[in-house]
């Protein structure tokens, strides 16, 4: 196989990975599962707020910082997936060609890239209204999400 085409490739799969990385931050930042002790008090899963305890103050200036960080994301997503149909559409087309899917990876790369950095300022956001405690819960609860998340390609194969 061509040298450019299994650069391609790993681009492409690189670019996929950066991105469903972002998505598992931002369904954290959105829901947790709740605790077997919550789910006695209640039935529907505990939020990120609640889950870290945060005070009222916290929580005011956490769904400050929240609001236009969702609205972007989301708006990114829409964009991302707008982009993966055509490129998909490209490489299984009668006559794929390469010049187009490179542009097309190379928007979805970029806005991977401006979705990651939104993600990583949101966090560093967060991290600077919780106490040490809080912190530490919310790199565990993020460690432990990124752990045990597949990507949609993983659980696509292995159907």
């Amino acid at each position: 196989m061509n040298r450019n085409i299994w650069k391609w490739l790993l681009a492409v799969s690189v670019s996929l990975n950066v991105g469903f990385a972002a998505t598992v931050a931002y369904k954290q930042l959105q829901q947790l599962p709740a605790t077997p002790a919550s789910l006695s008090r209640q039935s529907k899963p505990a939020s990120l707020p609640d889950q870290l305890q945060l005070s009222a103050e916290q929580r005011s200036r956490w769904h400050q910082t929240e609001q236009g960080f969702i609205k972007d994301l989301a708006a990114n997503w829409r964009e991302i997936r707008q982009h993966r149909e055509t490129l998909i559409r490209e490489i299984f087309s009668v006559n794929p060609e390469l010049e187009k899917i490179d542009a097309e990876q190379a928007r979805i790369a970029a806005l991977q890239d401006a979705q990651q950095r939104r993600v990583i300022t949101q966090l560093l956001a967060e991290r600077d209204l919780l106490d040490q405690r809080q912190r530490a819960a919310l790199m565990t609860l993020l460690l432990e999400q990124y752990t045990n998340e597949a990507t949609e390609e993983e659980l696509l194969h292995r159907k």
